[in-house]
């Protein structure tokens, strides 16, 4: 925003901006599936074994690694849905300029 408070939006960092978010989204997915990979069910009953006095710890685990998978999940989903929303953005300015500058006279990149 500038000093007078007019806002400018500049669709390049728009952009990487989204690819950021996509990307943080898309490598806590792959920590997710590691996540699951070593803490899940399975490898926890494998890790405490069969003894007796161990189901109890070993149901804590489990139920423990699931909530975390859970809400590494719902972060997922929201660096997702905000790397959606920042390309649409970019998206709507970039229709929005290109129709403004058909108002002005400019011709749009498909009249050329």
């Amino acid at each position: 925003m500038a000093d007078d408070g007019t806002s400018y939006y500049e669709p390049g960092a728009g952009r990487e901006l989204a690819r950021k978010f996509e990307l943080q989204a898309y490598d806590l997915r792959a920590y997710l599936k590691e996540f699951q990979e070593k803490t899940g069910e399975e490898a926890i009953t494998d890790g405490f074994g069969v003894l007796t006095e161990s189901a109890e710890v070993t149901s804590a685990y489990i139920a423990y690694s699931s909530d975390v998978a859970s809400a590494m999940k719902v972060v997922h989903e929201h660096l997702d849905k905000i790397a959606d929303a920042l390309r649409k953005v970019n998206r709507n300015t970039e229709v929005t300029d290109n129709d403004l500058a058909v108002l002005f006279g400019k011709h749009s990149e498909s009249d050329r």
